[in-house]
């Protein structure tokens, strides 16, 4: 049996369930996809992709350089809007925000997110790299497990997952085992299951496919995204990604999230910050 070719940059299922098709000035309809759900709940970085990749339409720049979101409730899969409205452009940098609307039972249009961002061209940055940060320290990634090394998940429980290459450390897997480690991290190698190499628009994903922190510090659940801001800093080489989250403060039901995505070259392709809700047991 041939072998499937590997999925490209514009040509993959991530692409297909991003695309927005334009309707009018500013405005951009979409089916969203069951295929990127967490129970019934579609994922946070997923959406954050579609509106950007509407963004990257809207603003004349192709590249996210900032984009924070409030999510402000669920979304689910099916029809949904997207409105975009230009702030400001520049010679270097545009700015601009998105809605994503759905309508209710009632017919009754609901905001689900609300996003600000800053574009820009990331292939005239220069080469200069002057950090302290480093890539985080893993085993290779075919001594890491994924989904398919655990028992078998429910039906429709996790359908990401499907889409995901997904290999975890070891070291963040206590959760799994019923011994979380209390140190609130997680690492992972982390890629799209048809092979497609990373960009921009899919390190908006990347950020938020990890299992939660929360996970670790012995919080089981739901843990819904409040508000992401993601940092893209290049346009990451292709090869597997590793992503690198950690918590330090879990208070009055909230915690923080901090991700770091290095590519195959070791360069910090993308940096971000969540505050997201924790169901505590009473």
């Amino acid at each position: 049996m041939a072998q499937a070719s590997q999925a490209t940059i514009g040509n993959s299922e991530f692409d297909r369930d991003t695309a927005v098709t334009r309707r009018s000035e500013g405005v951009y309809d979409i089916d969203l996809s069951a295929g990127w759900t967490i129970i019934s709940a579609v994922n946070g970085g997923y959406l954050l992709a579609v509106l950007g990749r509407a963004l990257a339409d809207a603003l004349p720049h192709p590249d996210p350089f900032t984009i924070s979101a409030h999510y402000l409730t669920a979304s689910q899969p099916g029809p949904a809007v997207v409105r975009t409205d230009v702030v400001r452009t520049g010679r270097t940098l545009s700015t601009g925000q998105a809605s994503l609307l759905q309508y209710d039972d009632q017919g009754r249009e609901v905001e689900r997110i609300r996003v600000l961002a800053s574009y820009g061209d990331l292939g005239t940055l220069p080469d200069d790299v002057r950090t302290t940060a480093r890539p985080p320290a893993m085993p290779p990634i075919e001594q890491c497990f994924g989904p398919e090394d655990g028992p078998a998940p429910v039906d429709g429980s996790s359908a990401i997952t499907e889409r995901l290459m997904l290999k975890l450390d070891p070291s963040t897997l206590g959760w799994a085992l019923g011994a979380p480690s209390g140190k609130g991290e997680m690492r992972a190698w982390f890629g799209l299951k048809d092979g497609r190499d990373a960009d921009p628009l899919s390190l908006l994903l990347a950020v938020d496919a990890l299992p939660p922190t929360a996970f670790e510090l012995g919080v089981s659940g739901w843990v819904p995204t409040v508000e992401l801001t993601v940092h893209v800093r290049c346009r990451p080489a292709p090869g597997p990604l590793r992503v690198s989250i950690t918590t330090r403060n879990l208070a009055g039901g909230f915690l923080e999230e901090d991700a770091e995505v290095w590519d195959s070259a070791d360069r910090l392709v993308a940096q971000s910050r969540q505050l997201a809700r924790v169901r505590l047991a009473s």
